[in-house]
């Protein structure tokens, strides 16, 4: 009987690891539509997988802004390793590649190279947003405040594994008001 268990067990175990990888392999979710002037302007890092550069960020902030080419300017700020650390500013420019939704960019950071920036949700009013890549090695749940309700954050993490990441990896930024 410990026997059939054990092994209902494990096949268990297996499926869901077939069915995680499969995941991972399988394109992300966008919005199917963006409206980019509505977009644009400040946002909150809530929580993160992070890139390296912001693991120990404090008070993260993107600010995206359209210009007259239809490009969209970046400023990423936040402190580093506390609130009062070392303000870090850096900027990036992100195109446009899925020109139907708005909802799939390159952002370029160092030329030639442009990452993949998908917008997986963003709420009606515009006031929440998830932003991830295909590889799932990355991944931003930012707000237009500097905190959101518990019951829409367990919401939006919930979103962010049915999508196929590690949840475990994600790491909550401290924010204070400004």
């Amino acid at each position: 009987m410990f026997k059939n268990i054990l092994l209902v067990a494990l096949i268990g175990l297996m499926i869901l690891e077939g069915a995680q990888a499969m995941a991972k392999q399988m394109p992300i979710r966008t919005e199917s539509s963006v409206d980019l002037n509505r977009y644009a302007g400040d946002w909150y890092v809530i929580a993160a997988i992070p890139l390296s550069a912001e693991k120990d960020a404090y008070n993260a902030m993107e600010n995206y802004r359209i210009d007259e080419k239809g490009t969209i300017p970046t400023t990423f700020t936040f402190n580093k390793g506390a609130f009062d650390g070392k303000k870090k500013t850096y900027h990036s420019r992100a195109f446009v590649r899925d020109k139907n939704s708005n909802a799939v960019w390159g952002v370029q950071f160092i030329w030639p190279f442009k990452a993949e920036y998908r917008i997986m949700y963003l709420n009606n009013d515009y006031s929440q947003t998830i932003v991830g890549r295909t590889k799932r090695d990355y991944v931003w749940l930012m707000a237009r405040t500097p905190s959101i309700s518990e019951a829409d954050y367990q919401s939006r993490l919930k979103l962010i594994q049915d999508e196929g990441y590690d949840i475990s990896k994600i790491r909550k930024v401290p924010q204070q008001k400004r």
